[in-house]
C-alpha cells in the first residue's frame, strides 16, 4: 500500500520571523509571561519534541507558546538572529553555534532514544552489514541520526565509504523507500513509524537496542533570556522535566499527549502514527530520564568531530548551562 500520510492536511504556516522577533523584543517581567507576551519556543513535529506540547498545555495561561518549524536550518536561523529565544535543537548544532560565539546554551534534555534505521518489509536485509553498498538516507550530517549510523558502521567494522549516503528531509523518506529510491533510511520518529504502520517497512535497527543513552533534541535558550529572566527559563525547564516524567508514568498519559500533539496548534499530524510510536514498543522513545550527563555529551561531541560535523572539540562549558536542571523541581502535570 502507498505511504501513510503523516500530515493529514496542509501544514499551517508558522509565524513569520518578524513576529517572533517582535515578541522576543518585548520586555519580560522577571519570572512572568502571559498570553499577550508568551515565551515562543520553537520545535519540529517529531516525537523527540513531545515534551514541549505537553509542557505548553500543562503550564497554561499562555506562558509558553509552541512554534512549529519545518526543518533544523530554520530553527537554527531563528535562534541565531534572535527571532526566537528558545527552541528544541540538535545537540551538535548547538555545540557548533556556541563555538561560533552565538550566545546559546543547552538547559535541558528533551528525550532519549527515538531513532530508527528502516528497510522495506520485502527486503532481504536482516543484519546491518547487509546494507554495504546500499543507498541510505539521512536527514543531515548535523543530525544525531547520522552519528547513530556511524556507530553502527563502526560496530560492524565498516567505513562510511561502504554505503551511499543521501541527505533528505525526513518527511520524504517513507515515500522514497516505498518507491525504492533508497534502500534504507535513518531518522527520528514518527517518520519510521509512518512507513512501518503502512506495512511496507520494518525497523532494521533502533537506538533503544543499540544506543540506550541516545540524545538528539535538547532545550536551548539564548543567553540574553537567561540574563534577563532566569525564573522564566527555570519554569520552562521544570515543565519539560515534569512532562517527561508524566509521559513515562503510564500509557494513558501518552494517549493524552498524542491527542495534544496531533492538533493543528502543535504537530498537525495523524494521531494514529504518533500513537504507533508510543506503543510499538512503548520505549521506542523515552522521556523520564532527562539527566544531564557530561560524559554523554563528551561522547556526542567526539563522534561529531570524528564525523566532521564539528571541526574541533568544543568545551562543555561553552554550550552547556546545568544550573537550571540542578535547581529543577519537576512540575506536576495534571492533564
Amino acid at each position: 500500500m502507498p505511504p501513510d500520510p503523516i500530515f493529514p492536511e496542509p501544514l499551517v504556516s508558522r509565524r513569520s520571523l518578524l513576529q517572533g522577533a517582535l515578541a522576543s523584543a518585548l520586555p519580560l517581567a522577571a519570572g512572568t509571561a502571559s498570553a499577550a507576551n508568551p515565551l515562543v519556543v520553537g520545535g519540529l513535529a517529531v516525537t523527540c519534541n513531545l515534551t514541549l506540547p505537553v509542557a505548553c498545555v500543562a503550564r497554561g495561561g499562555g506562558v509558553f507558546e509552541y512554534s512549529r518549524y519545518n526543518g533544523w536550518p530554520e530553527v537554527k536561523e531563528s535562534l541565531m538572529t534572535g527571532g526566537i529565544q528558545a527552541a528544541f535543537m540538535l545537540a551538535p548544532l548547538v555545540m557548533d553555534l556556541a563555538d561560533k560565539r552565538i550566545p546559546v546554551k543547552i538547559v535541558s534534555l528533551g528525550h532519549r532514544s527515538g531513532a530508527v534505521i528502516m528497510v522495506r518489509t520485502d527486503s532481504p536485509y536482516k543484519t546491518f552489514r547487509e546494507l554495504a553498498g546500499k543507498r541510505i538516507a539521512i536527514p543531515s550530517r548535523f543530525a544525531v541520526d547520522f552519528l547513530f549510523l556511524r556507530k553502527m558502521l563502526a560496530q560492524e567494522r565498516m567505513a562510511p565509504k561502504d554505503i551511499v549516503l543521501i541527505e533528505m528531509a525526513p518527511a520524504d523518506m517513507p515515500a522514497a523507500l516505498y518507491a525504492k529510491a533508497v534502500d534504507a533510511y535513518c531518522t527520528g520518529e514518527p517518520f519510521g513509524a509512518a512507513a512501518q504502520r503502512a506495512g511496507y517497512a520494518r525497523p532494521l535497527r533502533m537506538t533503544r537496542d543499540e544506543w540506550r543513552n541516545y540524545i538528539c533534541c535538547v532545550l536551548t535558550v539564548r543567553e540574553e533570556l537567561i540574563a534577563k529572566n532566569r525564573p522564566l527559563v527555570q519554569d520552562l525547564v521544570n515543565h519539560i522535566l515534569g512532562a517527561g516524567i508524566w509521559l513515562d508514568q503510564k500509557q494513558e498519559n501518552r494517549n493524552k499527549a498524542v491527542t495534544i500533539a496531533a492538533g493543528r496548534k502543535f504537530f498537525n499530524q495523524d494521531p494514529n502514527i504518533i500513537r504507533f510510536v508510543m506503543e510499538n514498543p512503548v520505549d521506542r522513545v523515552t522521556y523520564g530520564d532527562l539527566r544531564m550527563i557530561r560524559a554523554e555529551f563528551d561522547e556526542l561531541m567526539q563522534l561529531s568531530v570524528e564525523a566532521g560535523t564539528l571541526k574541533a572539540p568544543v568545551a562543555y562549558e561553552k554550550y552547556m548551562d546545568e544550573s537550571f536542571v540542578k535547581a529543577a523541581r519537576a512540575a506536576p502535570i495534571t492533564l
